[in-house]
């Protein structure tokens, strides 16, 4: 029995997509713990997985990209978040490596000095990402603006121009990374893609039609689908008895102002038919006002048991419930209001499976329009539903981590990280 360690960073959309990963390890007859946020702890127990808390002092830098005004400035925000986690990620992953000696560590792509850490041990390891892949190639768009596939010359100029912002934008943190990576002994990352191509394999927590084929896949990147775990619950039974269609508008467990959204789609759709069925997550539900008894508002419903009784979401654009949705055949709306939403939002346009709504645009007429749209788009929805069960999900990243495991027994002793 091997001992996988898998390190999160202090977020559920990371925790969430691979509990079901860190359980199909245990049932293949590992040892897993999941070092994650101190709150999570009941759940990941619950799930019958060993809980470590990560130090207080990374919970204590939470992401405030959502303050900034345009993508470079956000990208840059969230940069120094994960800079300044990385030192504590490096002290708190030293103690666990010292009182747990793990066979392999699995680290969150955003976890930076977690994977410092992790190629400085010397042994294979792996990453996993929960959002889309921001790596550069001729057939993607350049990252964050939501850009479609470039077609035209002018198109791949633009995204050429816009990687090299981007490139000067992120230098700076960058080359403070590196000369933390330094002083463990390993190699530099030296751009944004090298944040992403050092782990001997990373685990691309979604697949094709919904993000974009590429030629050229980056050796490492394995396209698995997405994870779909979360934690126990049960719909209120009056769902069960809200006439059809039935819309789910959802918005971030992250804080990030996003209740316009809300607002939009209480305007678009309480003279519609059907019923809409609201969950506010960081936003004090109280906020909004339920117009008739077709509309149930609250701040939370478990969307495992939910999304597959809906036929449309309407979401910010997170990848675990625009995903969810996806992988149950229901196709979205999504209105991207920070973050890596508005690619999210991109390839679900792209894919056919949803309607892009760009927060500048939103008003309760075009949302009415994009839900009706999109409710002729559960043909797309399905196929996309079926590409992500094709693409091997936690068996598959159980084969991968195995083949790791397989090379950790065969190579030296890991020279002890200082």
């Amino acid at each position: 029995m091997s001992h996988v360690l898998i390190y999160t960073s202090p977020a559920r959309g990371h925790l969430y997509p691979m509990m079901d990963v860190a359980l199909a390890l245990r049932d293949a007859g590992h040892r897993v713990t999941v070092q994650t946020l101190a709150e999570e702890r009941a759940s990941v127990r619950g799930a019958g997985l060993e809980h470590r808390a990560i130090a207080p002092a990374i919970e204590a830098l939470p992401l405030t990209d959502y303050r900034s005004g345009n993508p470079l400035a956000k990208l840059q925000a969230a940069f120094a978040t994960w800079l300044s986690r990385a030192p504590h990620e490096l002290d708190d992953l030293r103690a666990a490596q010292s009182e747990l000696a793990p066979d392999l560590l699995v680290v969150d792509a955003n976890t930076w000095g977690a994977a410092a850490f992790a190629e400085a041990s010397g042994r294979p390891w792996a990453m996993f990402l929960p959002y889309v892949l921001p790596l550069a190639a001729p057939d993607v768009p350049a990252f964050g603006p939501g850009f479609a596939p470039p077609r035209t010359a002018l198109e791949r100029l633009r995204d050429r121009a816009l990687r090299g912002v981007q490139t000067l934008g992120t230098r700076a943190p960058l080359r403070r990374l590196d000369q933390l990576r330094a002083e463990l002994g390993v190699p530099g990352v030296g751009s944004l893609e090298g944040l992403f191509t050092r782990a001997d394999a990373l685990l691309y927590r979604t697949a094709p039609p919904f993000d974009y084929p590429r030629r050229h896949w980056p050796a490492n990147v394995h396209p698995i689908g997405p994870g779909l775990w979360a934690p126990p619950g049960e719909a209120p039974a009056r769902l069960a008895a809200l006439p059809r269609p039935r819309v789910l508008v959802s918005v971030s467990t992250e804080l990030q102002e996003d209740g316009a959204i809300v607002e939009a789609a209480l305007g678009a759709l309480t003279d519609e038919p059907g019923s809409v069925i609201v969950t506010t997550a960081a936003l004090d539900p109280e906020r909004f006002a339920a117009p008739h008894e077709r509309v149930h508002i609250t701040r939370f419903l478990p969307h495992a048991q939910v999304v597959g009784e809906v036929d449309v979401v309407v979401t910010h654009g997170g990848m675990g419930t625009t995903q969810r949705a996806l992988a149950a055949g229901v196709p979205v709306v999504v209105v991207p209001w920070g973050r890596d939403q508005s690619e999210t939002a991109r390839r679900a346009a792209v894919s056919g499976a949803g309607v892009m709504l760009p927060p500048g645009r939103l008003t309760p007429e075009r949302l009415r329009e994009a839900v009706r749209d999109a409710r002729s788009r559960r043909p797309q929805a399905e196929a996309v539903a079926r590409a992500f069960r094709e693409a091997g999900g936690a068996r598959r990243a159980v084969e991968l981590l195995e083949g790791l495991l397989t090379e950790t027994a065969s190579v030296a002793p890991a020279r002890k990280v200082a």
